[in-house]
């Protein structure tokens, strides 16, 4: 019984780590990585699912300071598979996106002067983007998914 429980809890089962490059580049508008999957009890994963997430925030001040998620991307994995004790599974992904912008992130792309008033605006007003990949798995006969993420550094 107390293994049962276990079972249902996720203790001793799914661990999951996302890896991503070092570096993503902006132009491509996908993200490609790899999900390792490893246990200590034989496991069936049913689906995967795969988010690019943006957490925006802008404003100065404890006060003034919000702060909001964009979901920009999104991908379901769904063909099954197990994991066996002793073993990594390795499950690579590519994650399209849409990335958001804002008027003054149009006028920042533009470079030159106007690019660079943009820039400036941007930092006046304390707004920054920072985006990361969450990926969750369906383990079959536990009511607690497995879960990672992991912050993406765009580039140019």
């Amino acid at each position: 019984m107390f293994k049962k429980i276990k079972q249902l809890l996720g203790i001793e089962g799914v661990k999951m780590k996302v890896h991503l490059p070092e570096e993503v580049s902006q132009k491509v508008r996908k993200i490609e990585g790899r999900i390792e999957f490893s246990t200590m009890n034989t496991q069936r994963i049913a689906y995967i699912e795969v988010k690019l997430i943006e957490r925006y925030t802008h404003g100065r001040g404890k006060n003034a300071k919000r702060t909001e998620e964009f979901l920009l991307g999104k991908i379901l994995l769904d063909n099954g598979f197990m994991v066996y004790p002793e073993e990594s599974v390795f499950i690579d992904f590519e994650l399209p996106y849409e990335k958001m912008q804002s008027n003054m992130d149009t006028l920042e792309e533009k470079g030159g002067l106007v690019g660079g008033l943009a820039k400036l605006a941007k930092a006046s007003r304390g707004a920054k983007s920072e985006y990361r990949v969450e990926a969750e798995a369906k383990v079959a006969g536990t009511a607690l998914s497995p879960f990672d993420r992991e912050i993406v550094n765009f580039v140019k």
